[in-house]
């Protein structure tokens, strides 16, 4: 008898394990299609385009004394209706040093570790790039050459413009014609 219950059981996790080891298929569109990909060529580092912008966007944030131009452009009439100087980089208001969740039970979840106050959490967000946590927008910041803070909420009628040179800007109005 325990030699038919060890047998039955063998074969249980036997089937369980061929179950498992099953093939995925390709996924397709009610018409057929299957997903495409493509081979994208890299530098000698292994870097594609997409890669060398962002790390010499990364770059030139972090660059100590950089200046940049930022200019509020008004999406109805093209004026600008301001223009400053930036230190460093603008950021966005919901970029934080420290992460919003954190939790305390190792055993559930995928989690990094924190340090805060010389204790160590647990969160499961990531630290960015810029070494910040937080999504972006809802508004900017940044300080002008002068070390003013300024602070810009966009909306639907202006047009934000970030520059490392200071631009030359025509004003342009936007026409519609009804047909």
């Amino acid at each position: 008898m325990m030699f038919k219950l060890k047998m039955v059981m063998l074969f249980q996790i036997a089937i369980i394990g061929f179950m498992g080891c099953e093939t995925p298929t390709q996924q397709k569109s009610d018409s057929g299609v299957e997903k495409a990909s493509v081979k994208i060529k890299t530098d000698v580092n292994g870097q594609t385009i997409e890669q060398k912008n962002i790390i010499s966007r990364l770059q030139r944030d972090n660059d100590l004394g950089s200046l940049k131009h930022l200019y509020i452009i008004s999406s109805f009439t093209g004026n600008v209706m301001e223009y400053s100087t930036v230190k460093g980089k603008v950021t966005s208001g919901n970029k934080r040093l420290s992460p919003k969740t954190i939790n305390n039970s190792p055993n559930t979840g995928n989690y990094n570790y924190v340090k805060m106050d010389n204790k160590t959490y647990l969160t499961d967000e990531v630290l960015d790039d810029g070494g910040s946590y937080g999504e972006s927008m809802n508004y900017v910041y940044w300080f002008d050459a002068q070390d003013n803070y300024h602070q810009y909420f966009p909306s639907g009628g202006t047009y934000l413009h970030i520059s490392d040179k200071p631009l030359r800007i025509k004003k342009s109005n936007l026409t519609f014609e009804m047909q």
